[in-house]
């Protein structure tokens, strides 16, 4: 196994879990393997999970999420800026478990293995080596 693979796989692994959680809001997937299956749902849960802040602000919160999941997807599978996204989404994974955590315990998010894609994100950022990345032919 070289350092390669490991870094392709990391960037989308961590980038098909980011889309296809979105796409579960937006009801993309199947009725019996959804999660939430509408945005509605989501709304719900991202209250459920951020009980400390107002509701009126959690289509906010929800819009965000979704809008920089998308973002760092689509960056890290492209390989633009890899380290920096690759950061931010252990940033953004991490908010979520203890989230998670502390709102409804932490069975979920070791259940949904939250905290292992956020440890994953963060070694992808420090994987240095560059394959199939478009950083590479913008430092040229």
């Amino acid at each position: 196994m070289t350092t390669k693979f490991v870094k392709i796989f990391l960037r989308l692994a961590i980038s098909f879990s980011f889309l296809s959680a979105v796409a579960d809001r937006f009801g993309m997937w199947e009725t019996s393997v959804s999660v939430w299956g509408t945005w509605d749902n989501f709304l719900q849960y991202t209250q459920l999970i951020n009980p400390w802040f107002p509701e009126s602000i959690v289509t906010v919160i929800a819009a965000l999420a979704t809008i920089l999941e998308v973002l760092f997807a689509v960056c890290l599978i492209v390989g633009f800026k890899t380290t920096f996204f690759a950061k931010l989404s252990g940033i953004l994974l991490l908010i979520f478990a203890l989230s998670m955590t502390f709102s409804t315990g932490i069975k979920g998010a070791f259940d949904y293995s939250v905290f292992t894609a956020s440890a994953a994100a963060f070694a992808l950022s420090l994987i240095k080596e560059k394959c199939y990345e478009l950083d590479s032919l913008l430092e040229k």
